[in-house]
């Protein structure tokens, strides 16, 4: 049995999410076999693994079917085995990733800035670069983090997330590539025509010629720290080196709490941990579905 005070929570999550599925969750989890009413419910497979992760903290598949079993059976009398718990909840990636875009667009703080953004990228690490990776692998494949100094296989999340006034960020939206994908290129074909809009991003962004464009066709800016020319005598560097530290400081003060909200994602979620996984359709659901545990919290 579960406290009263996490019985309304769970029946508050099911709610939801019941409402959710016939907004717009069921067509991304279409059932056209004769199993197409099961007993087991998609909305109770999708409210078991969120609360758990939400409210216990249980973050693996194992440890949230043990919950349930052990916590939840009065609730949810046809749950089953955990293998049959594993293959239902595969299937529902589309589904999570529907109800993560639903939470971040439906309960958007009112303090977000409408034209300051921030920009960053997270690796998700299916295993260590030392190793062939063997999940995944239409999704993932090897890179290196620079911040971590560790090669990997995996995916990157890509965040452009609107500012807040000390406050973490809210996430506009949250994209996925494979880890090789160069953050600049997600930039240009995903973000590089927002218009009116402030964008604050490390070096990685730099492109003066993209930058140019935006200013004189979407009057928008990127700003960036300053990155050291190559080639300048060391009495041209020092001509310069008072403002530019100044310029890259601020840059870098504005866009700072993106990374905290990264580290918030990983310590509600271990998001960035992905190496229990065995199969695409078990990454996309570690992805979005901890996505949506992280941002339930808006819901209450």
């Amino acid at each position: 049995m579960i406290s009263e005070a996490k019985s309304i929570k769970l029946i508050r999550i099911y709610s939801f999410i019941c409402d959710q599925y016939e907004e717009n969750l069921k067509y991304h989890c279409q059932r056209f076999s004769n199993n197409k009413n099961p007993k087991f419910t998609d909305q109770e497979i999708m409210t078991i693994y969120l609360f758990a992760i939400h409210e216990e903290q249980r973050l693996k598949l194992k440890d949230i079917h043990r919950y349930a079993c052990d916590y939840l059976h009065t609730w949810f009398p046809n749950l089953g085995s955990y293998a049959a718990f594993c293959n239902r909840i595969n299937r529902l990636s589309s589904a999570f990733s529907q109800l993560g875009e639903s939470l971040l667009e439906k309960f958007r703080p009112v303090d977000c800035s409408k034209n300051q953004c921030l920009l960053d990228s997270m690796p998700i690490i299916t295993c260590s670069g030392k190793r062939n990776s063997k999940v995944a692998k239409e999704l993932t494949d090897k890179s290196y983090c620079a911040s971590k100094n560790l090669w990997y296989y995996g995916l990157k999340l890509h965040a452009l997330s609107s500012r807040r006034l000390n406050v973490l960020p809210f996430p506009e939206q949250l994209l996925i590539t494979a880890a090789s994908e160069n953050d600049l290129n997600v930039f240009k074909s995903a973000w590089q025509h927002k218009r009116d809009t402030e964008f604050y991003g490390d070096k990685i962004y730099i492109d003066t010629e993209m930058m140019t464009s935006m200013n004189q066709n979407c009057n928008s800016v990127l700003y960036t720290p300053i990155k050291e020319t190559k080639g300048l005598s060391t009495t041209m560097k020092q001509f310069d080196k008072a403002f530019n530290d100044l310029y890259s400081k601020a840059v870098s003060s504005v866009r700072q709490p993106i990374e905290s909200l990264f580290n918030w994602l990983i310590q509600k979620t271990d998001i960035q941990n992905a190496s229990k996984v065995r199969s695409t359709e078990g990454l996309l659901i570690h992805v979005f579905g901890k996505i949506s545990a992280a941002y339930l919290y808006l819901i209450f």
